[in-house]
């Protein structure tokens, strides 16, 4: 027996045809494909976000690719700051027919929280005037970050051991939520109100994924302070991290100790386990951004109104208010939960009465005020009935019934819209709780995301396009067909 060059082993030696060969190492597509890796998730999440942009700009169409919107408010917002001043230097512009601008002390205003103008700024200061920046074009490449990065988060409760779903089922989910919801028609408009949930869902996308286990309380809390100042209702999410950051800051029980029976006992048991000290420095790190960020708004608003808070962002001085439901029952209140509710709720096609028709020969109508939310995503009532469920349904219920309740507390039901534009401020909560529910994904889940594909692509298509008026109800003081 031969010795190798070191002498401690045998030699092995092989001819060409020998079937000992050495493997060869992995391709470099196989390292890049490798199950579980991270280069695979951030692969599939940018080719989710590669044909949402893809397919919305398919729809969106040349007319919002190619030309600025009529209602570009953010373009000029960032427009004005690059002026040094708030408020708009030639006054609302004519195009936008002076929808939605603050009036006060002889001086036009953008009442809408700024955050999406942040965004805005450099381009518009490359294009040189809003006229000149493509701002439904610039949505539309935003469109495909809160998709891409839902994806990650899904991902990140599997890895965890808190969902079941398969790498391409929660795939499938995230498209789900592009796709068949009214996140489709939403981000194919462009406008200002429109504009602002789809930078709405890319921060909540980023904040889940950084609030799950309460990993980056300061990034989550930045997230949550830049959501503040797009959506204020979605800033209730931070309710989320502080529940995450409790179950986290728990220590293990000791080796042995009983198992609690009743509710009363394990909260008790969990309590003596908090770890109290870790607890307030992840709360402290998520709350710094939110102080200094509510700071910087209430110094801008007393700059424009003379008000030093961080939630007067100006609609009180929008012409319309002055003798309005606005003037005579506030922002948000009791007043308007019923007829909100019963947009979310009972929002039905109309359908032609006998021997009559609609305008253009249309089948049914769509009142503006909106279809409800079990109509375009009928998927979402797996969440009322889940296989299994845990301490992460609390928490995401939690967190997302304050941003509900906000939605239909407040002074407008959303329109004029398609389908429940308020819910982006919490759908991606429900698709994150039809994943971890562990419902099978059968033949009636999968026609009722065929249905929810079909009627928000009919939404974004025409929606507010030439040629579909016909097809929408359009009388703002009327919510149910007239007999």
């Amino acid at each position: 027996m031969e010795l190798d060059e070191r002498g401690d082993e045998p030699a092995k030696r092989f001819s060409a045809s020998s079937d000992e060969r050495a493997p060869s190492p992995p391709a470099k597509e196989s390292r890049w494909l490798a199950p579980d890796s991270r280069r695979r998730r951030l692969l599939v999440a940018a080719a989710i976000y590669a044909l949402v942009v893809v397919l919305f700009a398919a729809v969106a169409g040349s007319a919002r690719m190619t030309t600025h919107t009529p209602f570009n408010h953010y373009a000029h917002l960032a427009d004005a700051w690059l002026h040094g001043r708030q408020d708009l230097r030639s006054g609302a512009p004519a195009y936008a027919m002076n929808n939605d601008f603050a009036e006060y002390q002889g001086k036009i205003y953008i009442s809408f929280p700024p955050f999406p103008a942040v965004l805005m700024l450099p381009l518009v200061a490359a294009s040189g005037s809003p006229e000149n920046f493509m701002d439904g074009q610039f949505v539309v490449w935003l469109s495909g970050v809160g998709p891409a990065v839902l994806f990650l988060v899904l991902e990140k409760l599997r890895r965890t051991g808190r969902s079941t779903r398969s790498e391409s089922v929660n795939a499938g989910l995230a498209l789900l939520f592009a796709f068949g919801t009214v996140y489709f028609f939403t981000a194919v408009q462009g406008t200002v109100w429109f504009a602002a949930h789809v930078v709405g869902v890319a921060l909540l996308a980023i904040y889940l994924l950084l609030a799950l286990d309460a990993e980056r309380p300061a990034l989550a809390g930045l997230c949550l302070a830049c959501m503040w100042m797009t959506r204020p209702p979605t800033v209730t999410a931070g309710i989320f991290f502080a529940l995450e950051a409790i179950r986290v800051c728990c220590k293990e029980p000791a080796p042995g100790s009983d198992t609690p029976s009743s509710s009363a006992e394990r909260l008790r048991d969990g309590w003596n386990r908090l770890d109290g000290r870790r607890l307030v420095i992840h709360l402290a790190w998520l709350g710094a951004p939110l102080v200094v960020v509510g700071l910087v708004s209430a110094w801008m608003n007393a700059a424009r109104f003379g008000t030093w808070s961080p939630t007067a962002f100006g609609h009180e001085h929008l012409p319309w208010v002055r003798g309005s439901r606005l003037e005579a029952w506030g922002l948000f209140g009791w007043h308007y939960v019923a007829k909100n509710l019963g947009c979310l709720l009972t929002g039905l096609p109309y359908l032609p009465p006998k021997g009559g028709a609609f305008p253009g020969g249309a089948w049914f109508q769509v009142n503006q005020h909106g279809l409800a939310l079990w109509f375009t995503s009928p998927f979402f009532l797996w969440v009322l009935w889940p296989r299994r469920w845990g301490y992460l349904h609390v928490a995401l219920a939690v967190a997302l019934l304050p941003a509900l309740a906000a939605t239909v507390a407040y002074q407008n039901t959303g329109w004029s819209q398609f389908g429940q534009r308020f819910s982006n401020d919490y759908s991606m909560f429900l698709v994150v709780l039809v994943a971890i529910g562990g419902r099978p994904t059968g033949a009636l889940f999968k026609a009722a995301c065929a249905w929810a594909v079909a009627w928000n692509l009919f939404g974004a298509v025409t929606f507010e396009r030439r040629g579909y008026d016909g097809w929408y109800f359009h009388d703002r003081g009327t919510l149910y067909q007239p007999d």
